[in-house]
């Protein structure tokens, strides 16, 4: 079997995770009420439609509108669109890093795709494991999450000498 082009597998892996994440969103609102909660597996994965104005936790939604669009749209959009260049012409980046690093964009892009056209994003996922619990959340925010965990991970990996650099004695 061949390998996939590196830019193909990026370009995968971004769209999938947008993809993924808008599917979810679509199911939550059309079939989801305002507020109500739909347990699907007790009280510990619970569904409930919610619109998110701000960011993370809402943080960001009392903000004014110019301030709003300046932290929540254009500056992220700047970041997506930097990591993106960052991922196609960074050929030195480990497997893990380009993995991770194209799940945050895919996670970024599907909540910037829901700011502009919605004005806000829609969240509809609560985990309670009973000691503690999250706040409602969607999958681009799980795709961020999975990224910056991958990143975390890839920082306690053994790293690989560089060939021909010189050994300390």
């Amino acid at each position: 079997m061949k390998k996939i082009p590196r830019i193909a597998l990026i370009l995968i892996i971004i769209f999938a995770n947008i993809g993924c994440d808008q599917i979810t969103k679509d199911l939550a609102r059309k079939n989801l009420e305002y507020h109500k909660t739909v347990e699907v597996i007790g009280e510990y994965l619970v569904l409930t439609k919610v619109e998110n104005p701000g960011a993370f936790l809402g943080m960001g939604s009392d903000l004014s509108p110019i301030l709003r669009t300046l932290l929540l749209l254009i500056l992220p959009g700047i970041v997506m669109v930097a990591v993106t260049v960052y991922l196609f012409r960074n050929k030195e980046m480990s497997m893990i890093n380009l993995w991770a690093l194209s799940f945050i964009v895919g996670g970024g892009i599907g909540n910037l795709y829901d700011r502009i056209l919605y004005g806000q994003v829609t969240d509809m996922i609560f985990l309670d494991f009973q000691f503690a619990h999250t706040g409602i959340f969607n999958m681009a925010d799980v795709s961020v999450m999975v990224g910056t965990g991958l990143i975390l991970l890839d920082q306690f990996l053994p790293k690989k000498k560089e060939e021909g650099k010189l050994q300390e004695s």
